[in-house]
């Protein structure tokens, strides 16, 4: 049986053809069977698994201006973006314009003007900034799902679904500033509608959802993350309520279900609330699937109860 030339350490999990032949690896070691081909030029260790580890094989082909960008940036960054994140997707690599795009099956090279991003790093991967991400995908977004994806990056909770620790801490004025920087572009106008409708502080992109929804079914904005307090004492922080009217809205995920602890621990949560005097209002999928047609007439009764 024929033993494989060990790998040095350096190379890491993925590498190009070129860092193999610096490290004194030939090009028949490199392209033997035990070694992944994820992108043109690069050898794995395995296959990516992952959306993510896809994107980590093709970091180390990125030249010096190249950065992830678009779509792929904007899931990196955990921000919400319709759809699921297939490992087939096509990744978005950015160059400055003048540059040549890479091209590479699987890859989607696109231009932008220069100083229009700023370079970030996510591990090894050098990725556009959240903002940058966000104005690249806005013209195929509605003006909804702009709204959720201002609420994440502005969110100072450090406990929204997905969103990446270490991520740039940004205001509704760092974007304003990034609107001026950029000025017209394909989806501009919604951004810039979608600003006075953000809100810091959100927790969950189902929670913006919800707020939208009663927005736009006429009532009063409710308050986000509302704090009830007895006596100085904390009793909860709701998603979304109506505090003159002691009625609260919130959105109950698929975590609330399945774990045991939470379910008995929102029950009991819910029965304290109603003890004070609340209307608590549960929201599931459901009923924004249905546009919140029975959440809406819920929310009516509970205000006519008032």
């Amino acid at each position: 049986m024929r033993h494989r030339i060990p790998l040095p350490d350096e190379l890491g999990h993925h590498f190009t053809l070129r860092q193999a032949e610096a490290a004194g690896i030939g090009r028949h070691r490199a392209s033997a069977r035990d070694l992944e081909r994820p992108f043109h030029g690069v050898r794995s260790i395995t296959a990516p698994a992952t959306p993510l580890q896809r994107v980590a094989a093709l970091a180390p082909r990125l030249r010096q201006g190249q950065l992830i960008g678009g779509e792929t940036a904007m899931r990196m960054w955990g921000c919400p973006h319709p759809g699921l994140w297939d490992i087939d997707d096509p990744l978005i690599v950015v160059v400055t314009t003048g540059s040549a795009r890479i091209r590479s099956r699987g890859i989607i090279g696109r231009r932008l003007a220069d100083g229009r991003a700023r370079t970030w790093h996510i591990g090894d991967i050098p990725i556009v900034d959240p903002v940058t991400a966000l104005f690249m995908c806005a013209g195929a977004l509605s003006s909804d799902e702009i709204v959720v994806a201002i609420d994440a990056l502005i969110t100072a909770s450090d406990n929204y679904p997905g969103l990446r620790t270490g991520r740039p801490r940004l205001t509704v004025t760092d974007i304003e500033h990034h609107l001026r920087l950029w000025g017209r572009f394909p989806g501009s106008r919604r951004v810039r509608d979608a600003l006075p409708r953000a809100r810091d502080g959100v927790e969950s992109p189902k929670e913006t959802e919800t707020r939208l929804l009663i927005v736009d079914g006429g009532f009063p904005e409710p308050e986000v993350q509302y704090e009830i307090r007895e006596g100085g004492r904390l009793v909860a922080r709701t998603d979304l309520a109506y505090p003159d009217l002691r009625i609260t809205i919130e959105y109950e995920g698929d975590g609330h279900r399945t774990s045991r602890t939470q379910w008995r621990r929102d029950i009991q949560r819910q029965r304290e609330l109603e003890d004070l005097g609340w209307i608590v209002i549960r929201v599931t999928q459901l009923d924004l699937a249905e546009r919140g047609r029975s959440l809406l007439d819920r929310i009516r009764r509970a205000i006519a109860s008032r």
